[in-house]
């Protein structure tokens, strides 16, 4: 989407530093910015200037009053105005309290640059729908083990087994997938079962890195080594030293740090700009990406021999509408996931409302169907979420019309048949339902066999003879 040039944004925060900040990150992206240090300041600026105002972003510390009433009070003098919270990682409760007010987004301090600009995009994207269909620029959560992954569906299960296998060596680890399927979780699974669980995982999204800053993050750099640099700086290869590094959106990795990149996954080894030692780094490197990498490759935008370094195993996460049928799952294990947060409570979900989240496409995958949750958690008052909490989404789904497959009742299904309109081989059912009933009883074998009215041992003599690794099935 192309920014215009003249949208303004009201920042409510008495921290000059942070304002600095925010205002120096806008104003790359074509914004104005206008500050007021308190509530009182803010209403008084908006009496005047209201119709200028695009965007307000309030920083959830405010001792004047709570973030519920700030908000309230600007939602009613700006009833169309999206409101950004600023939030502490710790203040999920100031956040609840700020959405069931009006608030339309939040973003987690320490601000990051492309986070920022993603939600005010988002937020004032007069082509953007409203309410669940909306992004949430962050997430709330924690990293899962393969055996709490939620997901029944053939491919999807496939795609774990091969990360649960690929967990055990050191070997790079190639994920890709739309954006929002989960490639991060399956990454955070990999760390978790490798035998380096005990150190450090670090993260790193190589979009989100001006490009001539992408080597001094990676590899770190010396004082003095460039205009600006004054003071030594630690790579991210040097923080994850025994640890796993997980390169997020590896695609946008400019050329010159590619190269970089092959010597370090090739020799351990790396030089910081500006030093005249070699450093060595025992890392595991996972890269994901939203794009086909064999096809940047092919394109000339990646290099071949880091490509085939990387994907030495490769997980393909499949779309969550290709596997509707983990829906009604998925959901339930989410809202159990929102509930332990501050200020949330259990919440039950109907079989309606779980049609109508089934019929939906979900573009964003598991992040949209997250956020969607979580928005309607947050403002329903009844102690299950209906398909009136899901409006939009409502609007735009035949219900769930066309999907046989799906148990709503029961959170998952089997596929019985073809694309070409012909039945499934029975060994392919077969393999289907043991998965899912792994997948449903956790791996608790016993409980498994019990359930499909099989003994242990053919059980496991099943899942030989049909190739299925009970370790992540």
């Amino acid at each position: 989407m192309a920014r215009e040039a003249t949208r303004m944004l009201l920042l409510i925060d008495d921290e000059p530093a942070q304002a600095r900040l925010v205002g120096a990150i806008a104003a790359r992206a074509g914004w104005r910015m206008l500050t007021a240090p308190d509530q009182a300041a803010a209403l008084a600026l908006l009496a005047r200037e209201a119709a200028r105002i695009d965007a307000i972003l309030l920083d959830s510390w405010a001792p004047e009053a709570p973030c519920g009433e700030i908000v309230g009070a600007l939602r009613d003098m700006c009833p169309l105005t999206p409101i950004l919270m600023l939030a502490a990682s710790s203040s999920v409760a100031a956040v609840v309290e700020a959405m069931r007010a009006g608030a339309t987004d939040f973003l987690v301090k320490p601000i990051a640059p492309d986070r920022l600009l993603a939600a005010l995009d988002a937020a004032t994207d007069r082509r953007a729908t409203t309410g669940e269909l909306r992004p949430l620029t962050e997430k709330i959560g924690h990293a899962l083990a393969f055996d709490e992954v939620v997901g029944s569906a053939s491919d999807f299960r496939a795609a774990l087994a091969i990360a649960a296998k690929a967990a055990r060596a050191r070997v790079p680890v190639l994920i890709e997938g739309e954006s929002g399927v989960g490639k991060e979780v399956v990454a955070q699974a990999i760390h978790a079962a490798s035998p380096r669980a005990k150190r450090p995982l670090i993260v790193v999204n190589c979009g989100a890195i001006p490009a001539n800053l992408v080597e001094s993050e990676l590899f770190g750099h010396e004082k003095g080594a460039f205009t600006g640099a004054f003071d030594r700086h630690v790579g991210k290869f040097q923080d994850a030293d025994g640890g796993t590094l997980f390169l997020d959106e590896i695609g946008e990795l400019p050329f010159d740090a590619q190269v970089k990149l092959l010597r370090v996954l090739q020799s351990g080894e790396f030089q910081p700009l500006g030093s005249r030692g070699v450093r060595h780094s025992d890392v595991r490197v996972i890269a994901a990406t939203n794009r086909t990498l064999i096809d940047e490759v092919s394109a000339g935008r990646f290099r071949e021999d880091l490509y085939y370094r990387l994907a030495v195993v490769q997980v393909v996460i499949p779309p969550l509408r290709r596997r509707p049928a983990d829906i009604p799952a998925l959901a339930r294990h989410l809202l159990a996931r929102i509930a332990r947060q501050p200020g949330m409570r259990d919440l039950g979900i109907t079989d309606e409302a779980l049609r109508v989240l089934i019929g939906y496409a979900w573009p964003g995958n598991v992040r949209q169907l997250q956020n969607a949750l979580f928005r309607a958690a947050v403002l329903c008052e009844g102690d299950a979420l209906t398909a009136t909490d899901f409006p939009h989404i409502a609007q735009q789904t035949l219900g769930g019309a066309g999907r046989p497959a799906v148990g709503v009742g029961g959170g998952a299904g089997v596929t019985l048949f073809e694309p070409n309109g012909h039945m499934r081989p029975l060994d392919a059912i077969e393999a289907d339902v043991i998965r899912l009933a792994i997948g449903h009883y956790r791996g608790r074998m016993t409980e498994v066999a019990r359930r499909l009215g099989i003994g242990r041992s053919t059980l496991y003599r099943k899942l030989g003879e049909l190739g299925i690794d009970n370790a992540a099935a």
